[in-house]
């Protein structure tokens, strides 16, 4: 028999993406379908989700919604089963999901999370018509209030799950917001809603939660530390029966080298000399010099939990060891300012695009070497996964999911063929400094390096075996739920 998800979150590849969250929502439904779970997925109705519904039911009104009048609308969108939360006065806007064209975080930002959460809470309660999930997966703290309201309402009984990709963004507000939630006085509490004196959202959805997720093994473990947990430690320590750490995986069908249409030249594991090609066009793309030297990448944000002040501090050591940077991402001015000076003094040997461009992040993982990434922590990255899918061979700080998904270069990985990048620890300039050099060794070893490629390109990174682990543990939970 299909088991019915409902699935919440705040934005959905290919519809509305500001990072990896978006991607795994995206794709996480149709590896979930392999294993008899049929995935509704509620999301707000930004602009550009909401310009492409074309053809969209109405579901359910509200003629207040914290405030707001909103509709939800059920529609179907590359193949994915939506239910879109159409709520102008707070979605409509320009800007990001979460911010302003500015870069401010939207001062309101507790009321439209608030009202996400509130509608898929009611999902859950049977507001619409014929269809009522069994289980309900949340995701981050900005869906993080389903299971709160969930666990105060009518739909206590529904097991709930709640997935944590970053624990650095809790969704945290002051206390005065608690009257505006519509929570029971019951909720407010050290069992309930309330954190350090005032309301956190992830907090509240952790301590009502039937099961929690992280996105790699190794990051759920460490959240159970002070120095990872964010605050959250205790809490996590303390429901360490309910953590699980499921690994996250790519859609291959998207990041596919032999069938990707956002690349210069099509290529395989069995067929990898094409890459070649593609690496010609990165190296135009960036304005840098056609030669054969290690030609490194970095696609993320740039900030400090990326290590990008680690990178800005290698940058000349790398051009030193004779290697080339192309680099595409955004985040903190003064890192970006960094970049393109260094670009500047570096010119042909680094290129710096600021922002993001989905099909360029393509041809980079077809024709870069290896891609770079210093993270001080990483619950997961997905970044690494794509690397690896490509050739492109990952240079990773050992931390969360890099360390679940790299096989370091050490002299038993390589005798063996089993090599699929470079690993390093702590995540500080000298040890970077140290991995960058060795990439460069390597990279001059050209039968060690091919295989290194091969054996990436050769990792299993579907969401396979994942959606099979996700779809056992809902299992459990209803299973739970009915005894």
């Amino acid at each position: 028999m299909t088991m019915k998800l409902l699935s919440v979150a705040s934005e959905i590849y290919p519809l509305i993406k500001t990072g990896g969250l978006a991607d795994v929502v995206g794709a996480l439904p149709a590896a979930l379908a392999a294993e008899g779970v049929a995935t509704r997925t509620l999301i707000p109705g930004y602009p550009a989700v909401i310009a492409r519904l074309g053809k969209a039911k109405p579901v359910r009104r509200y003629d207040a919604l914290f405030g707001e009048p909103a509709t939800l609308l059920a529609a179907q969108v590359d193949g994915l089963d939506l239910l879109v939360l159409d709520a102008p006065g707070f979605f409509a806007r320009e800007g990001g999901p979460y911010g302003a064209p500015g870069g401010n975080d939207w001062s309101d930002n507790w009321r439209r999370f608030a009202a996400l959460s509130r509608a898929g809470a009611d999902i859950a309660e049977g507001a619409l018509k014929g269809w009522r999930p069994d289980v309900v997966h949340v995701h981050d703290w900005q869906a993080a209030m389903t299971a709160a309201y969930m666990r105060f309402g009518a739909a206590h009984a529904v097991p709930k799950l709640v997935t944590i990709h970053n624990l650095a963004f809790q969704g945290r507000y002051g206390a005065e917001i608690f009257p505006a939630l519509g929570l029971p006085p019951e909720a407010w509490g050290v069992d309930g809603v309330e954190y350090y004196g005032g309301v956190g959202y992830l907090k509240a959805g952790l301590v009502s939660a039937d099961a929690i997720t992280t996105v790699s093994p190794t990051y759920a473990e460490e959240i159970r530390s002070p120095v990872h947990g964010m605050g959250l430690d205790g809490l996590i320590n303390g429901r360490v029966d309910r953590l699980h750490g499921i690994l996250n995986g790519i859609d291959t069908d998207i990041w596919n080298p032999a069938e990707d249409p956002l690349i210069a030249r099509r290529f395989s594991a069995r067929a990898p000399g094409a890459r070649a090609a593609n690496r010609r066009a990165l190296e135009k793309a960036f304005g840098l010099d056609q030669d054969d030297a290690p030609l490194f990448i970095i696609v993320s944000r740039l900030t400090w939990q990326k290590g990008m002040d680690l990178m800005i501090q290698a940058l000349d050591h790398l051009v030193g060891l004779g290697g080339k940077l192309a680099l595409l991402g955004s985040g903190d001015h003064p890192l970006e300012g960094a970049f393109l000076g260094a670009a500047d003094r570096h010119r042909g040997r680094i290129g710096v695009r600021i922002g993001y461009d989905e099909p360029l992040s393509h041809l980079m993982q077809a024709g870069g070497d290896a891609i770079l990434i210093p993270s001080r922590f990483e619950p997961c990255g997905l970044t690494q996964l794509y690397g690896l899918r490509y050739g492109c061979l990952p240079v990773v700080a050992r931390a969360g999911g890099l360390a679940d998904t790299v096989i370091d270069a050490n002299e038993a990985a390589v005798s063996a063929g089993a090599a699929t990048g470079i690993m390093f620890a702590p995540s500080d300039a000298l040890a970077l400094h140290g991995a960058i050099a060795r990439a460069v060794r390597l990279h001059g070893d050209r039968p060690v390096w091919q295989a290194m490629q091969r054996a990436a390109m050769r990792a299993d990174m579907s969401w396979r075996h994942s959606a099979a682990r996700y779809a056992a543990l809902y299992r459990e939970l209803l299973a739970e739920a009915a005894a």
